[in-house]
């Protein structure tokens, strides 16, 4: 009753919200949102269910990150998010983008234009598949699951959801609705703090102390050099590098601060978001902890009964949630999650939609009716639809690594690219020989993984991790210096 409910209230917002929509508004949202509404949504949107379900339970897994480390990477965000409010986005604004990858296309070709929108395609059509398919398995395990629904139809159920309240109003009612999904989100993770600390008999203000003195507390990394996994300038690098190419660089988180009225409070949004996503991320990885520590000195017992645990982490906070803790928090985890989830692949779906309709496309060319766009419009977010449901079912059958690991290989080996070309486009003011962009951008991946998958052998103990998006960025970079004009060969 209660889900249903949530539903309703976000059906409701999307009505409200897409009365009289036309493709600008869903695209757009007619550049006229408010600042604090989109930074307050974009937290949601950023969090997803990678966050609320992947950090808590790999603190303590001895997974990419362990106890607070992850912690070095979020610093790293900050970093990342002024390069995008002081050196993206200014250009995004002047150059009045609908979609951001225009901007190869004005300054470097078509095959560059095509090729940077072609790999945010990819990268964020499997991100947001891995998204939807952590939480699937979560409501199919613990929800739908009991009552005899298959995974197939809970991942169906789940789309077709989203497809229904974003297929009018797109970026104008995502602003909205995830507004109230970060709201969901955040609660739930109180509630599950403070319950937490009542099974230890911990005031809630006594919870820092306690992970002081808990083996989880470690939050910098400085003396296990550059093959440490934790290594702080690793992880603060990776954390500026991850930001400026799965924020600034990406069509989706860019899209909402594209619906600001002006670079100012497109600027304001950064800033304030940004603060308040890393005080967020320290609450999910103090989560982590407490569950943890709640394990060890309240219900040992829980490895016991599900061993399973010790290989699959993210199972952690939904199995506390829903079954050792009261039923309040269980409730508040299952909309927390549900919010997780459509926050993220809410504005994917229309990231998607939207690129896929301006560059390939074409639609601001385009002299069609408005009505033949909208219904070309609706029939690319359907079939993106279809695209996840089945790339997710894919998922079902191979993947058995934790999701976040996943998420951040998948990202370094199509981000890179990106990150290579507008590098390329915004600090030199070389010219190039469009032909060869798209051999260069498919060679780079490649050698990239090869690399990353012998990197420990053939350096002596070193691996990218996450920075394997710094080289496959170099690596394209260079690839672009090769082909560039020999009449132009001057670094501006």
């Amino acid at each position: 009753m209660i889900i249903a409910v949530y539903f309703l209230g976000l059906i409701l917002i999307s009505y409200l919200t897409s009365r009289n929509a036309d493709n600008a508004t869903f695209f757009l949202a007619g550049r006229n949102s408010p600042w604090f509404l989109v930074a307050f949504g974009m937290i949601g949107a950023t969090l997803s269910g990678v966050t609320f379900i992947s950090i808590p339970g790999v603190i303590g897994a001895g997974g990419l990150n362990q106890s607070y480390s992850y912690m070095q990477m979020v610093f790293g965000y900050l970093l990342g998010y002024l390069f995008i409010a002081h050196v993206l986005m200014p250009l995004y604004y002047r150059l009045q983008l609908t979609s951001i990858y225009s901007f190869l296309g004005d300054r470097l070709g078509p095959n560059a234009y095509k090729v940077g929108s072609a790999f945010f395609l990819l990268s964020r059509t499997i991100g947001a598949a891995f998204r939807l398919y952590l939480v699937a398995i979560v409501l199919h395990g613990f929800v739908l699951g009991p009552f005899g629904i298959s995974f197939t139809m809970t991942v169906m159920v789940t789309i077709v959801l989203i497809w229904i309240y974003t297929f009018r109003g797109g970026i104008n009612t995502i602003v909205w609705t995830d507004t109230l999904q970060t709201t969901f989100m955040l609660t739930s993770v109180i509630l599950s703090i403070v319950f937490i600390a009542r099974a230890l008999d911990v005031p809630v203000g006594g919870l820092p102390a306690l992970i002081q003195e808990s083996n989880y507390s470690q939050m910098f990394y400085f003396e296990g050099g550059w093959n440490d996994p934790n290594n702080f300038f690793k992880q603060f690098i990776s954390g500026a590098l991850i930001t400026i190419v799965m924020t600034g660089l990406d069509q989706d988180m860019m899209q909402k601060n594209l619906t600001c009225r002006n670079i100012g409070d497109a600027q304001k949004n950064m800033y304030t978001f940004s603060i308040v996503l890393v005080f967020a991320k320290f609450l999910f990885i103090s989560l982590g902890a407490l569950l943890y520590i709640y394990m060890d000195q309240v219900a040992p017992q829980i490895m016991v009964e599900h061993p399973e645990l010790v290989n699959n982490p993210d199972q952690v906070f939904p199995r506390i949630a829903l079954e050792y803790l009261p039923p309040i928090v269980g409730i508040s985890f299952i909309l927390g999650l549900i919010a997780a989830a459509y926050s993220s692949a809410d504005s994917a779906l229309t990231a998607l939609t939207t690129s896929f309709c301006v560059d390939f496309l074409r639609f601001e060319q385009r002299e069609d009716p408005p009505e033949q766009l909208k219904r070309i419009r609706f029939g690319v977010h359907f079939g993106f639809s279809v695209i996840l449901l089945v790339i997710i079912i894919i998922f079902n059958q191979l993947s058995n690594e934790s999701v976040i690991n996943e998420l951040f290989t998948w990202a370094g080996y199509t981000y890179g690219p990106i990150l290579g070309l507008f590098v390329f486009g915004l600090f030199t003011k070389l010219e190039i020989h469009d032909k060869w962009v798209i051999p260069v951008c498919l060679v780079a991946p490649v050698i990239s993984f090869l690399v990353n998958e012998n990197s420990a052998e053939w350096l002596n103990g070193f691996k990218f991790g996450s920075l394997i998006i710094l080289f496959n960025g170099v690596l394209t970079f260079l690839f672009l210096l090769c082909i560039a004009k020999r009449s132009n060969r001057v670094l501006s």
